[in-house]
């Protein structure tokens, strides 16, 4: 991991750490696993593999898609998230999917805007 400080680094992993564990407690009740790989300060870019249950399961696409959108707008140092199952050697793909979830407002090639579905909880 790449810090310029140790304090710095130390604030910001904390911060991502507590990111993973408030809106994702359904990566462990469902026994998988989220760990941060990287934390490049410099770049702003973070790495995060999902394990356990998580690597096969037909919603990690998902998930993934949803630490990515989230994380960007709630900690503001992190620019990018790179996250993984470590499935097929790197990055999930969506297959030219682009989900949305809730609270996310999004354009669609209409130009209406689409806030995506409720929240199930």
């Amino acid at each position: 991991m790449s810090t310029e400080t140790q304090n710095d680094g130390d604030d910001l992993e904390d911060r991502v750490t507590n990111f993973l564990r408030r809106n994702f407690p359904q990566i462990q009740m469902h026994g998988g696993s989220a760990a941060i790989q990287d934390i490049d300060r410099e770049s702003g870019e973070v790495s995060i593999a999902l394990g356990g249950a998580c690597s096969g399961c037909g919603i990690s696409p998902m998930t993934i898609q949803a630490i990515k959108s989230r994380m960007v707008k709630e900690i503001p140092e992190i620019e990018k998230v790179n996250a993984s199952t470590g499935m097929d050697g790197g990055e999930e793909e969506m297959g030219g999917m682009s989900p949305s979830f809730p609270g996310e407002t999004v354009e669609d090639d209409d130009g209406e805007v689409d806030e995506g579905p409720e929240a199930p909880f």
